[in-house]
């Protein structure tokens, strides 16, 4: 099968196509034939690698754990073990990977008891392939630990991005009135996902208000808490992605699912790449101007 790998740290060029051999499922694995994956924040990241401690998860001077990168993926069950339960031949299935990692890749085995779930009847391949690992951190952080509730005057910092725009959704859900600043480019956007109020960064120092807040949560760890302590209520709350995430279980992605089946949530995609176009896909989510998710495409038959 072909897979993108890479076998040293670098820039993206360092990404390649390579023949490997096809995965065979354990008793309690499914083998799924991926249609889709994504490039995010932490697969350039774990490419570059940035933070150190990527070097100290992966190998100090090459990759030694993981050289198949994509946090997630949608696509079909091909294969199932003896002992499978959940799923079927066939099934449509999406999965947060983690950092196990190996969505760059035609086929994948992956635990029946882990993070996947049969895909929303709604979404395209393309489109549930980027809802995995955003759409939990953002669960895990407005509903799990900021504990957003109806009525709260919610700010989101980073609302365009991929955690934001599901943020900013999520909060909406669980009937919280949102501020959501971003650049210019992006202010129709994350209007068009429910933000009641948007402010541009780039012409409005979002702290330069009277209003005050329940809950900042900034999205893309651009701000701090000292900074946003004057937008604060007295008893508001300031939450970071760079906070330790709340624990996240299988279930968030089922109840994800449930919200995009009733149409209370949705992905937003910025730009689709064909797997050919990895080192493209990689170089412009790496300026970090992206609005919601990339999408790659590893195959187009079913």
């Amino acid at each position: 099968m072909k897979a993108i790998v890479f076998e040293k740290y670098g820039p993206p060029e360092v990404l390649h196509l390579e023949e490997i051999d096809k995965p065979k499922p354990k008793d309690d694995e499914i083998l799924v034939k991926v249609m889709a994956t994504s490039v995010s924040a932490g697969d350039w990241r774990m490419r570059k690698p940035s933070p150190m401690l990527a070097r100290l998860y992966n190998g100090l001077f090459k990759p030694k754990k993981i050289k198949i990168l994509g946090f997630e993926l949608s696509g079909i069950i091909e294969e199932i073990g003896v002992s499978v339960k959940r799923f079927k031949v066939g099934d449509r299935v999406f999965s947060y990977l983690g950092f196990k990692f190996g969505g760059y890749a035609e086929y994948k085995c992956i635990n029946e008891n882990s993070f996947v779930s049969l895909m929303p009847n709604n979404l395209s391949f393309e489109e549930a392939a980027v809802v995995p690992t955003s759409s939990i951190t953002a669960l895990s952080f407005i509903r799990d630990k900021a504990k957003v509730k109806s009525g709260q005057n919610t700010l989101i910092y980073g609302a365009s991005g991929s955690v934001g725009t599901y943020a900013l959704q999520l909060a909406k859900f669980y009937g919280a009135k949102v501020t959501a600043v971003c650049s210019t480019a992006n202010l129709a956007m994350v209007k068009s996902i429910g933000a009641d109020k948007v402010i541009d960064y780039k012409t409005q120092n979002f702290t330069d208000t009277e209003e005050k807040y329940d809950l900042v949560f900034d999205a893309v760890n651009k701000t701090s808490k000292k900074v946003c302590a004057a937008i604060l209520n007295k008893s508001g709350r300031y939450v970071s992605v760079h906070d330790s995430t709340p624990k996240i279980f299988p279930e968030h992605l089922e109840f994800i699912k449930s919200l995009i089946e009733d149409e209370k949530l949705k992905p937003v995609i910025d730009q689709v790449y064909n797997m050919n176009e990895i080192v493209e896909a990689h170089k412009y989510v790496e300026r970090g101007h992206k609005k919601g998710n990339v999408a790659v495409i590893i195959s187009h038959t079913v």
